[in-house]
Formats: C-alpha cells, sequence, structure tokens
C-alpha cells in the first residue's frame, strides 16, 4: 500500500492542469490531507489545514484577506470547517482563473450546501478519495469496468481466492490507518473512536445542532440493513422520530461519505420497477464493526455473508468508477415481479451490463434469471452480465453471460 500514490492521483494532476479549482472530497481519514499534503510539496504549493485553530480563524473572520494575502497556488484542507470560504474562492477564481490555484480537501459533502453548489459551478472540479480499493491494498491495476465493456473475452491471471483471506480483508477494511493495526481488538477501538470524532465534528459543523444522539443508533440500523431497501416509515418509527427528522439524518450520513444511496435502474423498457433506493456502508470495516461480526463468525453467518459480500462489491464498483476509462454510471435493479440485479452499470450511450454477486463456491443457471431477464428486455443494449462468486473458473453461461471468480474484480 503506498499512502501517497492513489488510483486518482492522475486524475487529480489532469484536473490541476486546467481547473482552477479542485476539490478533494470523501469520509474522513480516507487519506485525503496525506496525498494534499503530497502533491503540495511536490508542486511547491503552501498547504494550509483549517484543523489549525489559528488558520480557521483567519479564514472566518476575514476570508478575503485571507485569500489576498496568499502567494501562488495553494492547498487547503477540511474546507468543511468553513464553508463560506468557498464563497470567497468563487470571487477570487472570476477575477484570476489561473488552472491549479486552490487544491482543497473536504471531509463533508459542502457542495450538498445550494448556495455553495450553485457559486462553484463551472469553476471546480470534484474527485471523490474512497478507502483504499483491493487493488491498492494487493497492488494490482484494477480494470474489471473497462473489460467489462470490452468485446475481448476474460482472462484471470491470479491464484485461487482463499475465502477466509478475503474475509478477513474485508473487515479490516479500506482505511489507511486501520490497514496498519494489526490486532481486532485494536481495529475496533479505532472505529470507536473515529465514529465519536465524526458524529462530534463533522456531522454537527453540518447539522448545526448539538446531541443527534439518535445518530448511532441509526448508523447500526443501516449498517444491519446494509445492501437492502432502507424503509424509511419502518425505521423512524424504530427509532421515534419524524419521517422528515430521519430524512434530516440520512442526508447528513450522506454528506459526511459514511452511508452510500444507490438508486434504481429504470432504463425505460416496460416493466413496473421497484425505485426506492437500497442503503450501503461506505467501508466493510466499519460495516463488521457495527455488526459486531469477524472472520470467524462471518463464515459462520450464512445470513450475513451476502450482504457483507454485496457491500464490498459496490464499494469496489464505486471506487473502480472514478478512474475507469470507460465512464458509468451505477444502479441496482429490481421488477415488481421480484427479477432481480445486484449492480447495473450504465454507460452515457446507453449500454448496460448486469453484476451478481454469489458467496458460493458453484453457480446454478437460476443465478442467471435476472440477468437473462435484463438481457431479453434490453435487447441490444446489453452487453454483458456477470455472476461472481467463490469459485476459481471463469464459465460460460451464454453469449454474454458469464460466472467469474470473485477476485476477478481486481485482478
Amino acid at each position: 500500500m503506498n499512502f501517497t500514490e492513489r488510483r486518482v492521483t492522475p486524475e487529480i494532476n489532469e484536473a490541476l492542469s486546467d481547473r482552477p479549482v479542485v476539490l478533494l472530497n470523501g469520509a474522513r481519514q480516507t487519506g485525503k490531507s496525506t496525498l494534499a499534503e503530497h502533491i503540495s510539496g511536490r508542486e511547491k504549493r503552501e498547504f494550509f489545514t483549517m484543523d489549525d485553530f489559528t488558520i480557521l480563524s483567519a479564514v472566518k473572520s476575514d476570508p478575503k484577506g485571507f485569500i489576498e494575502g496568499l502567494n501562488g497556488p495553494v492547498s487547503i484542507d477540511e474546507v468543511q470547517r468553513a464553508p463560506e470560504f468557498l464563497l470567497a474562492i468563487k470571487a477570487a477564481v472570476d477575477k484570476e482563473r489561473t488552472p491549479g490555484r486552490f487544491l482543497l480537501t473536504g471531509s463533508a459533502n459542502v457542495m450538498s450546501l445550494p448556495r455553495i453548489a450553485d457559486s462553484l459551478a463551472g469553476r471546480i472540479e470534484i474527485i471523490t478519495l474512497r478507502p483504499f480499493s483491493a487493488g491498492e491494498i494487493t497492488g494490482s491495476e484494477e480494470q474489471f469496468i473497462d473489460r467489462l465493456f470490452s468485446t475481448e473475452p476474460f482472462v484471470l491471471k491470479g491464484k485461487k481466492i482463499d475465502r477466509e483471506s478475503l474475509f478477513e480483508t474485508i473487515l479490516t477494511g479500506g482505511y489507511p490507518e486501520v490497514r496498519t493495526l494489526r490486532s481486532e481488538s485494536r481495529r475496533m477501538a479505532w472505529f470507536k473512536s473515529y465514529i465519536t470524532t465524526l458524529l462530534q465534528r463533522d456531522v454537527q459543523d453540518l447539522s448545526k445542532i448539538e446531541g443527534l444522539s439518535e445518530i448511532p443508533r441509526l448508523l447500526s440500523i443501516v449498517a444491519s440493513r446494509s445492501a437492502s431497501l432502507l424503509n424509511m416509515s419502518e425505521t423512524a418509527r424504530e427509532i421515534g422520530l419524524s419521517h422528515m427528522t430521519l430524512k434530516r439524518y440520512i442526508a447528513l450520513l450522506e454528506a459526511v461519505f459514511l452511508i452510500r444511496m444507490l438508486p434504481a435502474w429504470f432504463g425505460n423498457i416496460g416493466k413496473r420497477l421497484i425505485k426506492s433506493p437500497k442503503v450501503f456502508l461506505n467501508d466493510t470495516g466499519l460495516l463488521g464493526y457495527l455488526l459486531g461480526i469477524n472472520t470467524k463468525n462471518l463464515l459462520a453467518a450464512y445470513d450475513k455473508t451476502g450482504p457483507v459480500i454485496e457491500n464490498f462489491v459496490m464499494q469496489e464498483l464505486d471506487k473502480q468508477k472514478s478512474w475507469s476509462r470507460t465512464q458509468t454510471n451505477l444502479f441496482y435493479y429490481r421488477t415488481a415481479g421480484n427479477k432481480e440485479i445486484d449492480f447495473i452499470l450504465e454507460t452515457p450511450d446507453g449500454r448496460i451490463a448486469g453484476i451478481e454477486v454469489k458467496a458460493g463456491f458453484t453457480v446454478k443457471p437460476d443465478a442467471f434469471k435476472g440477468l437473462k431477464d435484463l438481457e431479453a428486455s434490453a435487447g441490444d443494449r446489453f452487453h454483458r452480465g456477470v455472476v461472481l462468486y467463490f469459485g476459481d473458473k471463469i464459465v460460460p453461461f451464454g453469449k454474454k453471460l458469464h460466472a467469474l471468480p470473485i477476485n476477478a474484480l481486481w485482478e
């Protein structure tokens, strides 16, 4: 693992070459500050962090004056602590639109604030840094999405997957600091402290509400329902919140990148489709902590295995989307008749590929029911369908349908 060279680094460098403002955002502790400092040192740009109270005070008291006192391109860390600063950046950029002038990092999605988003439209490029991908951990160059949409046959050069080792990797997760901790107990202590810090700082910075005592319980409930539809009315009743308050809390968890709401795909194919989003956690290490499971009991807990593996695959697809040459959007698919596909990737020209996830060592033909239904409905738009499983063979189930070992995702 390289803490300073990440798969999104070329994308950041390219954005800095022609955009005046580049925002590197993502969950706290994914390595944004480390990466921004590395880029700053290489480019001789000054680095400021708003975790420094003096800098935060200067920015909040006179954002325009702070910018006028800068000399050359700068990196500014943790801008979510003073979102109003982005309005001053907008004014500065309108006067001097120098490429690469501002490299910003943020642990909360300040662009979800309408006034901020509107003011920086056309001036900013946003790049999300997520926890380490499986390929970043193993040193592999992930090209799964590009291969999925190519016309070339799948080829797998890696070794047979060791299920126990994979589960250990999945439940450790991809946060850089967690990857350095040797014991399960230290990792659990890290996640406990992480959630506490995040709720006390980033969530409160966004919400301006003290306490938010229901958020930890909500996060645990979301974890228990990961990779499934989140019934808002039922969840609100369980926690004792109004429907509107729950929606606001869910939006806060999304804004600090703790959860991901995956939309349904409904590509006008003439069927009654389920359109509610599915909910996922941003990291399977965090998911394992919230569920209270480790590798040993995950191997035995069949009811948990499927959702955890599905959450892992969603994360890997989300990460790879940001650097793949093939541009795609990610969805899930379910008809009112319960035909379902775990993930749909769609290109801008309308081609689609379906991905099913199975936690077993064998694949039966009925695993392709949803994919075959989609292939028949979508016609020429359907490019390929795969079932990811724990076996070690690439097995064709049709011209466009294949069972693939799960490590095809990153090898």
